[in-house]
């Protein structure tokens, strides 16, 4: 079991989350998949990690509340006895221009975004600082870095986690942990699919490269940030977005 690496995705069912838990599982690693929704179909998806030949347990747990995050990881803990990599990607959008922005709104977003990257890490961080290794890769955004109206709270959230993702990186290299962050920018998933083409094509004009990007290509990076290949990069925001934000 030991020499398996094990891996924690927070809302890793579906999307960017999903292809992050299947680069891993290609890759060698045993999987803890975090979901909240009561509508997730575990079976199949469990039948589709069996099939990559990784074992994966499924795991809800609400983010937001710090006693549900306490619970998961000891169960995670319990079943494999460590976590070497905890992948923070647990997110919504509740998208409003301020003024019609309510509090909920608001709060709702910072609540899982930001609270959710804490309350998940600061259960996970101490079997690190025991073990003296892992990584940490938090999922940000370049609204983060850019901003984008309609979105104060998200980017608020987004833009946070960069600040954390900073800080915990000094807190804990010492203990050769590192901890970074990917900001994604436009990724074509179930969520950008119901967009029209035309926004899909205005979109692209503002992309050099003239095209969203896919999921598997924010799941190679983080997966990148997780191995031995990046043992020198900590404390660092790496940009998946075409050529966005320069």
């Amino acid at each position: 079991m030991d020499e398996r690496k094990v891996a924690l995705i927070t809302g890793g069912t579906r999307g960017i989350g999903k292809e992050i838990a299947k680069e891993f599982a290609k890759n060698g690693y045993d999987i803890i998949i975090n979901f909240v929704s009561d509508n997730t179909d575990i079976k199949n998806l469990e039948e589709e990690f069996k099939q990559i030949g990784s074992k994966a347990i499924f795991i809800k747990a609400d983010v937001s509340n710090f006693n549900s995050c306490e619970k998961m990881v000891t169960q995670a803990i319990e079943i494999f006895g460590k976590i070497d990599t905890l992948v923070n990607n647990a997110g919504i959008t509740k998208d409003n221009l301020l003024m019609r922005m309510k509090q909920d709104e608001f709060d709702k977003v910072i609540d899982i975004n930001l609270k959710g990257v804490f309350n998940v890490t600061k259960q996970v961080v101490p079997y690190m600082l025991k073990k003296r290794e892992g990584t940490i890769i938090n999922l940000s955004s370049v609204v983060g870095i850019c901003g984008n109206a309609g979105q104060c709270n998200y980017s608020a959230s987004k833009a946070g986690i960069i600040g954390f993702t900073k800080s915990l990186a000094k807190e804990v290299a010492s203990r050769n942990i590192r901890v970074n962050a990917v900001a994604p920018g436009f990724i074509a998933t179930d969520m950008t699919e119901v967009l029209s083409d035309t926004i899909k094509e205005n979109i692209s004009t503002q992309i050099p490269l003239k095209r969203m990007g896919e999921a598997k290509e924010v799941a190679k990076v983080v997966r990148f940030l997780a191995s031995n290949d990046a043992s020198y990069i900590t404390g660092q925001v790496i940009n998946i977005d075409g050529g966005m934000v320069m």
